[in-house]
């Protein structure tokens, strides 16, 4: 497969010709991307651009934990578009052609820059674990609490999944070091983009890559990007004497 870091940015929807279908050929690769997608959000979106060749498109997801997922098949596509998941599932199973829906109004997020750049790798061996670490750390609080107190599952599991797995420090800005959080961790994991349990994850490993205010990490068979917050400053508002 293509490079699936390759991002696109936010914009206007381009209109695809009229009676044009979905234009995916990569059936299978897309099957397997938007079945674990709607098994984690049933009414998941999913955006279909353009991935930089005419023979390949993008499909775009936002995952439940605030983190989005890329993965580049076969086929022209559509153009830019968003669709519900689920119904383009449904017209891939059953072998159609045709274009679900569009609900491009409903898509609310920004999309990483085009251009990114490596900055590490990973094997994917250990992000694997970290994923089953952090999902055994949730089970084992879930049953019997944290330091004998009972703890919201709700707010244990966004504590877990705000916690920064791995650092990495760039060799050319030591003062800027990227932070892969646990969302991008299980997201890497749960869309099953390092391939199989107990397959090789790839002689590359999981690139960690920087776009801006983004950080990517890229495996075998996807990726996942998380965009930093942004530091807001809030300054108490004093009216003029003068008016």
């Amino acid at each position: 497969m293509s490079d699936p870091s390759t991002p696109g940015t936010a914009g206007g929807s381009a209109s695809p010709p009229a009676g044009a279908g979905h234009g995916i050929d990569g059936v299978d690769d897309a099957g397997a991307f938007l079945a674990r997608l709607v098994r984690l959000e049933r009414a998941a979106l999913v955006r279909l651009r353009p991935a930089g060749t005419p023979t390949r498109t993008a499909l775009w997801a936002r995952l439940p934990w605030g983190v989005l997922a890329v993965r580049t098949v076969l086929g022209a596509g559509a153009g830019d578009v968003t669709v519900a998941a689920g119904e383009l599932l449904a017209e891939l199973a059953a072998g159609g052609a045709a274009l679900p829906a569009r609900r491009d109004a409903q898509w609310r997020w920004a999309l990483p820059p085009t251009a990114s750049r490596q900055v590490e790798t990973l094997p994917g061996g250990e992000l694997r674990r970290l994923a089953e670490a952090a999902a055994g750390t949730l089970r084992e609080a879930a049953t019997h609490g944290v330091a004998g107190r009972a703890v919201g599952q709700r707010a244990l599991r966004d504590a877990l999944l705000d916690h920064v797995a791995v650092v990495v420090t760039p060799d050319d800005e030591p003062g800027r070091p990227l932070e892969v959080t646990q969302r991008m961790v299980q997201g890497l994991v749960r869309m099953g983009f390092l391939g199989p349990l107990g397959g090789s994850p790839g002689p590359d490993g999981v690139q960690v890559r920087a776009a801006g205010r983004w950080v990517g990490l890229v495996g075998p068979y996807g990726a996942v990007w998380s965009q930093k917050a942004t530091a807001l400053v809030v300054r108490p508002f004093v009216s003029h004497p003068n008016g």
